[in-house]
Order: C-alpha cells, then sequence, then structure tokens
C-alpha cells in the first residue's frame, strides 16, 4: 500500500510539473523551409529561427509550413493541400516573393470583404480564414518581410533579384509590410514588424558586396548603397558575398545566425507575452 502511494504521489508530481506542449505552425517562403534545410544555405546558416525558438520554449512543438519561392498568393491557392492541422499557435511570415513577383497588394477591402486570391490581401484572408477553421482560439502571429538588398543565389547565380531599394511593378516591400500591419490591426493579431526594425535596415544586410571595379576589373568590396550601382555578371564574377561579408543576412535576403536569432527573439517575446 505504502509503495502505492508512493507511486502515486511521484505520478502526481511529474505530471503537474510537465509544460503542457504547445503545438506551432509556421506558415512561410524559403526563410522558413530553410530552418529544416540548412545544407540550402551552403551551411552558412546553424540553426533557423523556428529551431532557436524551441530551444527556449521545449514545451513548443513546430511543424515547418514554410516552402521555398512560393508567395502569399501561391499558399492561398493551395491551402487545402498542404495539411495544416489544429495548433496552438500559427505564425505568418509571407510577402517578399509576391512583392518580387509583381503580384498586385490590392487594398484592405479586398481582405474585408474576401475577394479570393487575385491580390495579396485576399489571399491573406484565405489564408486567417482556414486558421480559423482549424481552430477559432488560435493565437495568429504576422510576420512582415525583411527589407532585402541584392540577392545572389548561393546555389546559381543567375538567379539573383535587386532589393527593397527601389520598386519592382511600381509597388514597394514597404507597402506589402505595410498591408500585413493593416491585416494585424484589424484583426486585433500580433504582428512583428522586420521591416522597420532598424537592426535590419539595408546597409545591415551584408556588410559589402564584392564586385569588379567596371573600369579596372579588379575586385573590391563595395557598402551599401555604393554597390547596388556596380554591375554584377553571374556567368563571369565570383560569388559576390564571401563569408565575411555576411551581416544580418548570408545572402543579401535569406537571414544568417544573426538575423534568424533576431527573429527568435522577437516571436520569444510575442509568446513570453501570450504566456505560452
Amino acid at each position: 500500500m505504502k509503495k502505492i502511494l508512493i507511486l502515486l504521489t511521484l505520478t502526481f508530481f511529474l505530471t503537474s510539473f510537465t509544460p503542457k506542449e504547445i503545438k506551432w505552425i509556421a506558415i512561410g517562403d524559403s526563410i522558413t523551409y530553410l530552418n529544416d534545410h540548412l545544407d540550402e544555405t551552403g551551411n552558412r546558416v546553424t540553426k533557423g529561427y523556428m529551431t532557436r525558438v524551441i530551444e527556449k520554449k521545449p514545451a513548443l512543438q513546430y511543424l515547418n509550413q514554410g516552402h521555398n519561392g512560393w508567395t502569399a498568393v501561391k499558399i492561398a491557392k493551395n491551402i487545402d493541400q498542404l495539411g495544416l492541422t489544429k495548433a496552438d499557435i500559427y505564425s505568418v511570415f509571407l510577402g517578399t516573393n509576391d512583392w518580387w513577383a509583381g503580384l498586385p497588394l490590392g487594398t484592405i477591402k479586398d481582405y474585408t470583404n474576401d475577394k479570393g486570391n487575385a491580390t495579396v490581401y485576399g489571399a491573406f484572408r484565405i489564408i486567417v480564414n482556414k486558421i480559423k477553421r482549424l481552430n477559432n482560439q488560435a493565437e495568429i502571429v504576422l510576420i512582415t518581410p525583411m527589407q532585402r538588398t541584392d540577392f545572389i543565389y548561393i546555389g546559381d547565380m543567375h538567379n539573383n533579384a535587386w532589393g527593397s531599394y527601389k520598386e519592382k511593378a511600381g509597388q514597394s516591400l514597404e507597402q506589402f509590410a505595410e498591408a500585413i500591419k493593416t491585416i494585424g490591426k484589424q484583426e486585433s493579431f500580433q504582428v512583428i514588424d522586420l521591416y522597420h526594425n532598424n537592426l535590419l535596415a539595408l546597409p545591415k544586410l551584408v556588410k559589402y558586396k564584392r564586385l569588379k571595379d567596371p573600369l579596372s576589373g579588379s575586385y573590391n568590396n563595395y557598402k551599401y548603397p555604393t554597390y547596388t550601382t556596380i554591375p554584377f555578371n553571374p556567368a563571369a564574377d565570383e560569388y559576390p558575398y564571401p563569408i565575411d561579408a555576411i551581416d544580418m543576412t548570408y545572402d543579401g535576403l535569406h537571414p544568417s545566425d544573426k538575423g534568424n536569432q533576431l527573429i527568435a527573439d522577437a516571436l520569444l517575446k510575442v509568446f513570453k507575452r501570450n504566456n505560452q
């Protein structure tokens, strides 16, 4: 009898102090996807932002719904085929690919009136609707796009894009960040505004870009904004972001270890505020 009482007491003690598992689904693009595909960063990243979060919050269990190269519009079009399940927390980190693809942002009316996936505002409505159907009590965290400088894919230099210092298809990346903030305000969602974080400002994304001097042909390390005026030839030039150039990103777009830690810290503040 005494042994049974001791066993029951021990079981009660262990179950009482075992943290409740919290399920977190992270919906995003390549920045989220790369958390579990570090080899595709050339192993320049050692841990993504989700891994860094759960190291501090072991009760959290994440499911990576990052889709490499996808837009919010594509996520919305495929929302019922993604295998999304009920969770306690959903983070949505999208928008940078929509901007680069030149997809129309639309207006808040496209979101409010559920106008469909013809615009980014409408696409976010579809995503939010799906989350609410899965769990109407879930916490939803929206994350704005980061600013981005000249992106050069480490695996194929022909895959490159200019930064958010100029418009694409008549739209600025900042407009997409503001749209996400507007949705968050309307829905009373937590919003992590990476776009306007001074630690992620354009001059801090890479330390320099290594390019050929157009006159001498010799390589020089150019800082922002000078490097935006120097041509880059993916067929003939060296990769312009050597290891020493890494700052908040490792390739002009995707966060480095330092950038991922910043994102993780921002999420941890939100989770702490909401007792997660």
